[in-house]
């Protein structure tokens, strides 16, 4: 690795080491080395910019909830476009055909990885529950529109959604799930809420 090289650059040049080395391993093959590796540089340069292992993960996992921040507003921005299936059903896909699934993995595979998150996410998996009030803020739009009931519990129906998508997509070995059984599980949740045709 260079000297001068700008820390930022750095940071994620480790972190996107670390997604492909998660998505293509999980949770028990990433390891300080296989990061290292991955990103093409001496072992010392992580130590060098983080404290231990558990300290990269967490800023890790936490730089990858960041990112939600704009698939989160281009969602709101959805409401009243399209449908609300299509619209869940692709932000769900694009969710969890992301790193979503294998940090659910990784935070539930580390126990020190949790102990440090919860200092900075006090409840909850941090991918999961940042993922809950991205479909409740979207959930809560279209309710302000008309096109989902206005006595739909936006509270329960946003972690029924994520929790149903999560466990369409837990196996991430497996085939991933298709559109039509995306929509079908987002339909089946929003049935008796929505104010459209269903598909």
């Amino acid at each position: 690795m260079p000297t001068g090289v700008a820390i930022r650059d750095v940071r994620e040049q480790l972190f996107d080491a670390a997604e492909r080395v998660l998505l293509r391993d999980g949770p028990s093959g990433l390891t300080s080395r296989a990061v290292t590796t991955e990103a093409g540089c001496a072992k010392g340069v992580l130590h060098r910019h983080f404290d231990d292992f558990d300290a990269f993960l967490a800023e890790f996992v936490l730089d990858r909830i960041d990112r939600m921040d704009a698939q989160a507003a281009a969602l709101v921005e959805s409401a009243g476009t399209g449908t609300v299936v299509d619209n869940l059903a692709d932000a769900l896909t694009a969710l969890f055909g992301s790193v979503a699934v294998a940090m659910v993995a990784l935070v539930t595979f580390r126990d020190e990885l949790r102990a440090r998150l919860r200092e900075a996410w006090p409840a909850g998996v941090p991918v999961l529950t940042e993922a809950v009030g991205m479909i409740a803020s979207y959930l809560t739009a279209e309710r302000n529109l008309g096109r989902i009931a206005a006595d739909a519990d936006v509270d329960m129906l946003a972690p029924t959604l994520i929790g149903a998508g999560h466990l369409l997509f837990a196996d991430r070995n497996g085939t991933r799930p298709g559109a039509d059984a995306v929509r079908k599980m987002v339909a089946g949740v929003i049935a008796g809420v929505v104010r459209e045709p269903l598909p």
